[in-house]
């Protein structure tokens, strides 16, 4: 299709790059929590005197709430529209960030993470939807994979006072628009946001399709039809999906539960813990060997963005899952030894952060990045809302999982025993990935459908 439309597929709409930016913006104040919490946990312990249960709790309450967000957000976002509802995110970290940082005492921390967790819930839902809705199909995995990159850069609360004034200059979501009869206003947004004014008209043409309008309607306003509606999507996205459909959903949301259930939040937010089983024992150094997790994390996600549209998401999925599974089972071993060891083989404790590094590399040139952009490109218009809601539900849900049990499950097993348990969830996931998700590369988001029908699917495994 994009051969047809006189669009150059190496060249990125600047206007829609400019849009994704802003909404991506949403993402930095959740990374920026995500990151100073890593750090932080150290003194918040020692500061209110807590145990690791509650540890775990502080760690994990945001997710939590986050979940609530999301399942919020798509049913916000079909009403309100896409731009609308990232100001909401905006508004709603905004109070969270404020109660924590002046929070004197641990219940109003958890209670502004709380706030907060809604708040991330809306962002992580709707900044990678918007993106995609208004990026071209050859560029749509870079541009979506800028929230990710958001996450990473994470520097204050500051931006949500740039959002809110970025978001002033920003449009709507063509396809919103498009589904609310808006045509003459999505033409417009089309036209801004495309390669050429050839692309935009084959958009054009393919959302109205999608929407069930006729294409030869040259109204500004047109009704649209009922089967386009988005009520009764939950029945039959949930409880009477078309195979298609199906698949579609198991694959969006199989990709949002591997990508916490293969251990990322307990390296991520616990990495100052496995490095003192390691060996690391003194604080400063603890952090400083964080920072290179953070570093590690944001270098191998912008080398993701470059690559996604370039070599695809299935083979960076495959490739990303496929080093986690080594790499995993190497820092369990590296961990375990240097626990056995006390801590006195420099070996050990050198292999071990080199490991720790290498997961965070690997989770993030493939798994990181392209389960937001998979799961938000591949459920059709009418659902898609929906069904990125519902995965970035369970994405929370199992990082909460994750980030509130880890402790308790290193007591239990060792900490080198909980990154074995992790590899073997990696390899289920690589399993999954193989079988269940073809490659959407190049692909425009009224085709998705056809990618996951079986008989016109094979061509895309063998990419």
């Amino acid at each position: 299709m994009e051969n047809d439309s006189g669009e150059n597929p190496t060249k990125v709409n600047k206007y829609a790059c400019a849009c994704a930016i802003v909404a991506s913006m949403i993402s930095i104040i959740f990374g920026y929590d995500t990151g100073v919490m890593s750090g932080a946990m150290i003194y918040v312990k020692k500061e209110f005197q807590i145990n690791d249960a509650k540890t775990e709790i502080l760690a994990g309450v945001l997710n939590l709430c986050a979940l609530v967000g999301s399942l919020c957000a798509g049913r916000t976002s079909d009403k309100i529209g896409r731009r609308n509802t990232i100001m909401v995110a905006s508004v709603i970290f905004m109070i969270g960030s404020i109660l924590m940082g002046y929070g004197p005492s641990y219940i109003a921390l958890l209670v502004g993470r709380c706030i907060a967790g809604v708040g991330v819930g809306f962002a992580l839902m709707i900044a990678p939807i918007y993106s995609a809705e208004v990026s071209s199909p050859s560029s749509r995995g870079f541009l979506t994979s800028l929230p990710e990159i958001g996450i990473s850069i994470g520097i204050a609360a500051i931006p949500s006072l740039f959002l809110a004034i970025g978001i002033l200059k920003m449009p709507e979501s063509p396809r919103w628009l498009i589904m609310q009869g808006r045509v003459g206003e999505a033409k417009k947004i089309l036209y801004k946001v495309s390669n050429s004014p050839q692309e935009a008209e084959i958009r054009l043409r393919d959302i109205k399709e999608a929407v069930g309008i006729d294409e030869n309607c040259n109204d500004d306003i047109v009704k649209v039809p009922e089967s386009a509606q988005t009520h009764g999507v939950w029945k039959e996205l949930l409880l009477k999906p078309t195979p298609s459909l199906r698949w579609i959903l198991i694959a969006g949301v199989g990709i949002h539960f591997f990508e916490h259930a293969t251990g990322i939040e307990a390296v991520i937010l616990y990495s100052h813990k496995i490095f003192a089983k390691a060996g690391v024992h003194d604080t400063r150094k603890q952090i400083l060997a964080t920072v290179g997790v953070g570093l590690t994390k944001f270098t191998f996600i912008v080398l993701s963005t470059f690559l996604i549209d370039r070599v695809g998401r299935r083979k960076l999925l495959l490739t990303s899952l496929s080093g986690m599974v080594v790499t995993l089972a190497g820092l369990g071993f590296f961990l375990t030894i240097a626990e056995n060891s006390g801590g006195t083989l420099i070996w050990a404790l050198v292999l071990s952060i080199v490991t720790t590094y290498a997961v965070v590399m690997f989770f993030n040139i493939g798994l990181g990045p392209v389960t937001w952009v998979y799961s938000t490109e591949i459920f059709p218009l009418r659902y898609r809302a929906l069904g990125a809601g519902i995965g970035v539900a369970v994405n929370r849900l199992m990082n909460a999982t994750v980030s509130m049990s880890f402790l308790s499950i290193s007591e239990a097993i060792t900490t080198g025993g909980a990154f074995f348990m992790f590899a073997g969830v990696s390899l289920v996931a690589l399993i999954f990935f193989y079988f269940m998700c073809p490659e959407t590369k190049g692909k425009s988001l009224e085709e998705m459908e056809s990618v996951f029908t079986k008989g016109k699917s094979s061509e895309n495994f063998n990419k």
